[in-house]
Formats: C-alpha cells, structure tokens, sequence
C-alpha cells in the first residue's frame, strides 16, 4: 500500500506561483558554478530522457508536485487546472529553466527535440505510489507523437 502524505496548506503557501520558475543566481567562483534548483524536503529525483516527437505525462496528480529542470533540448509544456476544458497555457522551457507543476493541475509535455530533464518531486517514484496518485487525461492528442499508457505495457506482457 503506498503512503502517500495529504497535502498542507502550509505545504501550499511554499509552491511557486507561476508554472516557469525564476531560478536564484549560481554561487560562481574559479571552480564554476553551483545553481540553487529546490530547497525543500522531496521524495524522489529521476533523470529523464525524451526523444524529438515525444509526448509525455498527459496526467494530473493527485498529491504530487513536480519541478522539471532542463538539462538539454527543451520542453513545450502544456498545463490547465484539472477539470478544465479550457485550451492548455502552453510554454516553451529551455535549457537552464525550470517549470512547477502543482497537484490537480492537468499537463503534458511534447519534445520538439531530443530532451534531457531532472524531474524532482513530492512523492516516491516507485510505480505503486505512482501510480496511485496519477489520473490520465487526453488534454494533449497524441496522433503522430510518441506516446505511452498503461494498456501499452500489458500488450507487451502478453
């Protein structure tokens, strides 16, 4: 069973307002540079690679927030308030920018090229708590990206 904390409304008051978040300028000295990313207490950090074409999330989260910061390439995310069936905000995050994404917030990411992000989030990664606070939407369409769902990998356990 996964333990998924309830979210606070002090835990609120900490999010960034705004889905692009404007990062705190590098601590730089001869050695280089060091690049203040989130400063609160997370569960997991993963390393994620997208291919040009590519569409990923397509979802909203229960519980979970997420920082994504891009490492290379870039990402058109695409956000709305969850139960929205108004036409997603969408932007364009770059290499050095970070996007926030909030509980109950429906979005999607398509990758006009090959893209290398660090997704830093609330909750455990592991695929049962995932998957236990992950509700799937169609907010963005998928005809001629890459995609996947759950049903995809039951086809290939078949």
């Amino acid at each position: 069973m996964p333990k998924i904390k309830p979210v606070t409304e002090a835990e609120k008051a900490t999010w960034p307002v705004e889905p692009l978040v404007a990062l705190e300028a590098p601590f730089v000295d001869g050695r280089g540079s060091i690049q203040p990313l989130v400063d609160m207490m997370m569960e997991s950090a993963v390393l994620i690679t997208s291919k040009a074409g590519s569409l990923r999330a397509n979802h909203y989260h229960k519980t979970d927030w997420h920082y994504c910061y891009v490492l290379s390439g870039s990402i058109e995310y695409l956000h709305r308030p969850t139960g929205s069936t108004a036409e997603p905000e969408r932007i364009l995050v770059k290499a050095g920018q970070m996007v926030f994404t909030p509980p109950m917030v429906d979005h999607g990411m398509v990758f006009p090229e090959d893209t290398t992000f660090l997704t830093l989030s609330r909750n455990p990664r592991d695929q049962e708590s995932y998957e236990a606070d992950v509700v799937r939407v169609n907010m963005v369409a998928g005809e001629g990206l890459t995609t996947w769902t759950p049903d995809d990998a039951k086809k290939d356990d078949a």
